[in-house]
């Protein structure tokens, strides 16, 4: 299996890696049956997030994409299966649930041990090893080296939350993952956007790549951003990207990583 298969990467210029690791829509042929109708149309994709970050080639920054569904494998999660939240509703490294609550699969067709551990090894470990080699690269070439973890979710979900999700979700490990410094330039982003809702370190903390890989004794910081679809598509079916609406939050977006970028730089400065 090739790595165009599994994932794109296009590296940059400056220490920003973006990773995007629940856009990719594709379930192999040879798995499509197993799922129930209703998966093929992976609803739980975060969708048109390459489109709503389309500035980040103007910025400098290196940016992973992953091809294969969420559904298939979660790069998000860790290679254990260890609960992200625990006491809370989570899917798995090898998802069985809609974030509805409902089963993926057939009756008696989720993927068995062994099925699990094939997907990891095919789509999981080459996904992490190139953003591993990435930001080793950029912190070489740098110094260090700022992840910024995309992501985009429905904004109501109640077998995941309760209520209706703030609008930008950053998440920082509870602090772990970034210098507070770099959460803090985030957040100021926002207070020039008062039509948002912001929460830092709220429902979403961040997931598996802002936990593993956010070290800043390491000279490496990550943050997730979690953010409502309702900002930029349609959350229901074709679920559409929305020019107009995309508008509104971009100049946020653009903000909030180049800002997060010159706090991670200023960490470092004589």
């Amino acid at each position: 299996m090739s790595q165009d298969s599994i994932f794109s990467l296009r590296e940059g210029s400056v220490p920003l890696l973006v990773s995007m690791p629940h856009v990719g829509t594709d379930i192999p042929a040879e798995l499509r049956a197993l799922y129930v109708p209703r998966a093929l149309d992976v609803e739980d994709t975060d969708w048109h997030l390459h489109h709503l970050y389309n500035f980040l080639g103007e910025l400098g920054a290196s940016v992973i994409l992953p091809r294969i569904s969420r559904y298939v494998i979660d790069l998000n999660r860790p290679p254990d299966d260890a609960p992200m939240y625990p006491g809370a509703s989570n899917t798995e490294l090898c998802p069985t649930r809609f974030f509805t609550g409902e089963p993926l699969y057939q009756e008696g067709q989720e993927p068995p041990p062994e099925q699990r551990l094939r997907r990891r090894e095919h789509y999981w470990q080459p996904y992490h090893a190139a953003l591993a080699a990435e930001l080793a690269r950029l912190k070489a070439q740098h110094g260090f080296a700022l992840l910024w973890d995309a992501h985009s979710i429905r904004s109501e979900l109640p077998w995941l939350f309760e209520g209706r999700l703030p609008d930008l979700n950053i998440g920082t490990a509870s602090g772990a993952s970034a210098n507070v410094s770099i959460a803090a330039a985030a957040l100021a982003a926002c207070a020039g956007f008062s039509q948002f809702t912001t929460v830092l370190n709220g429902r979403f903390k961040g997931g598996y790549i802002t936990r593993h890989y956010g070290l800043p004794s390491q000279g490496i910081h990550a943050v997730q951003l979690e953010m409502c679809q309702r900002l930029y598509m349609q959350e229901v079916p074709p679920y559409s990207y929305d020019v107009t609406r995309a508008a509104g939050v971009q100049p946020l977006l653009k903000e909030m990583v180049s800002s997060s970028l010159k706090a991670c730089r200023s960490c470092y400065e004589n």
